[in-house]
């Protein structure tokens, strides 16, 4: 999506809305995803994750494992226009086990949308996901999907997000009709009705009926007073909007849906336009804020290969922070002082490509063919020049060795171990005791490991042998001359991270514990824990 070479980087990114949707899975991301593009006119017809119905599959989960249990893994980044706004959404894994991914995508984004499933509130990966916004001080929307089945009341879920988080809901707007026999909202600003009408298995934008007052009253009834009754009620505990409390993330604003018949989806779109902070200027890792009018800069913070099966092409997703982005201008990776051509720009959106020609600050560019770069490289151009502060990788929690059930592809084989160590779908550990030719891969789930076994076989042709280890507690080692004695230990070892970090594991907390109690000058530090 192009815009003319000549505009201003700061009027471009005030036009930028940049989020996520962070949940915990199974309330409705991918679906809520192809909702937003279809009100925004990207799609003609939404599909629904498990193509039931003869409708199509899920545009933005690409990965055939996806596609077949039903939820994302990775990550997709969309971009389209609606009312004169460039909106960047990146979509995100919801299952615990990638909370990492998660993490660094939450990095690249201005705000969030936390979505809810209307019957379970708030569940454990929601939480840890909101935890991190709460740490970056990323702005939430909240939307309460799934409206059109049984579940809980409006104002129980409310209550909620109040008593468990402390984030004080600011309803825009409100439901009529209990779940399971959602009739419309309540539209705070205006005090109107609005109506949904079904359209044929939700495969296109609902259409809207906006009624006054008088008319709800008289056409709806006890549903209709019902729904104003509950948000006055709210309303008298704090619930009125304040812009300033959203933009403190003290407070949320929340709207009442139902995805996949594409139920409220409108109104999220026009919330995410008219308040969703635009790009402002991010810290380099000095603490300086790098000027949006600036020279170019930006950081990446995902890698994927294999989205395009004809080209086993490596992606590298960039969140552009200052300046402007031209395809094919030569910038500088920060992390290795080297040039890199940025011949083949891409926007991705699902398994469907475009060319970038000029991005802004608040874009995602996907730089096809980076083997060169990482997650968390910073590329620049001009003087002087910049980094930004590099993503945080988690504690991990299970560990197997890998090895290659075909000797004869040992080098198909350390291909993709050492690629799908540089996207982060696994960590990579190696050790003195082990050598070279016995890696330890590292994850903070062990789904992460059915993910890197697929790949290896289906995208390297080099099927692996895993075999557990049996390490449960993990922390840092201080000092690098102490690693003997971790060593040494009848339960531990040192393994060390494709970061340069020394990860001293142990068998269990007892286990650790004893070797600390004979040594009690081994220095051991604590990681960053998972969400």
């Amino acid at each position: 999506m192009s815009t003319p070479h000549d505009a201003a980087p700061l009027h471009e990114a005030q036009r930028r809305r940049s989020f996520a949707v962070i949940s915990h899975p199974d309330a409705g991301k991918s679906t809520l995803t192809e909702a937003l593009a279809l009100h925004a006119r990207v799609i003609s017809e939404a599909g629904s994750v498990h193509g039931k119905g003869g409708r199509q599959g899920v545009v933005s989960d690409w990965m055939s494992m996806e596609q077949a249990r039903g939820i994302s893994i990775t990550s997709a980044a969309l971009q389209f226009e609606y009312r004169e706004c460039v909106i960047n959404l990146l979509d995100t894994p919801g299952h615990a086990d990638f909370s990492e991914d998660t993490y660094r995508v939450l990095s690249a984004v201005d705000s969030a949308v936390m979505l809810l499933d209307a019957a379970k509130g708030l569940e454990p990966q929601t939480l840890k996901l909101f935890d991190v916004c709460r740490h970056r001080g990323i702005p939430v929307l909240t939307f309460i999907n799934k409206w059109d089945r049984p579940g809980r009341e409006a104002l129980e879920l409310c209550d909620e997000l109040l008593e468990r988080i402390e984030l004080q809901p600011m309803p825009l707007t409100w439901p009529v009709g209990s779940p399971g026999h959602f009739q419309g909202v309540l539209d705070v600003p205006t005090g109107q009705f609005v109506r949904y009408a079904r359209t044929a298995g939700g495969a296109k934008a609902a259409p809207e009926e906006h009624l006054s007052p008088e008319q709800a009253e008289a056409e709806v009834g006890e549903d209709w007073t019902t729904a104003c009754e509950e948000y006055d009620l709210l309303l008298e505990s704090g619930g009125e909007f304040d812009e300033e409390r959203f933009r403190d993330a003290s407070a949320t604003p929340v709207l009442f849906g139902a995805a996949v018949l594409n139920f409220g989806v409108r109104h999220l779109l026009d919330l995410v336009v008219d308040l969703a902070p635009r790009p402002a200027p991010r810290d380099d890792a000095d603490g300086a804020p790098r000027p949006l009018d600036g020279e170019f800069s930006a950081f990446v913070f995902k890698v994927q290969t294999g989205m395009d099966r004809a080209h086993r092409d490596q992606v590298a997703f960039a969140r552009v922070c200052s300046g402007v982005f031209e395809r094919g201008m030569v910038v500088t990776n920060a992390t290795t002082k080297r040039p890199f051509a940025t011949k083949y720009v891409q926007q991705v959106f699902g398994q469907k490509r475009s060319t970038v020609d000029t991005a802004y600050p608040g874009d995602v560019i996907g730089l096809v063919n980076a083997t060169a770069l990482r997650v968390g490289d910073t590329l620049y151009s001009g003087k002087p020049a910049v980094r930004f502060p590099g993503l945080p990788q988690f504690a991990p929690a299970h560990f197997a060795v890998a090895t290659p059930s075909d000797l004869s592809k040992a080098k198909q084989f350390r291909k993709g171990i050492d690629q799908l160590a540089a996207e982060g779908v696994v960590q990579l550990l190696t050790s003195d005791l082990r050598g070279e030719g016995a890696p330890v891969l590292a994850a903070v789930g062990p789904m992460q490991f059915e993910v890197a076994t697929h790949r290896m076989e289906h995208e390297f042709n080099a099927p692996v042998k895993l075999d557990r280890l049996s390490y449960s507690a993990v922390r840092k080692l201080g000092d690098s001359s102490q690693r003997g004695i971790v060593d040494a230990g009848r339960r531990s070892e040192v393994l060390d991270r494709a970061d340069g970090t020394e990860l001293a594991v142990f068998e269990d907390e007892m286990s650790m514990r004893i070797l600390l109690r004979a040594n009690p000058e081994l220095e051991l530090e604590p990681l960053l824990a998972e969400g």
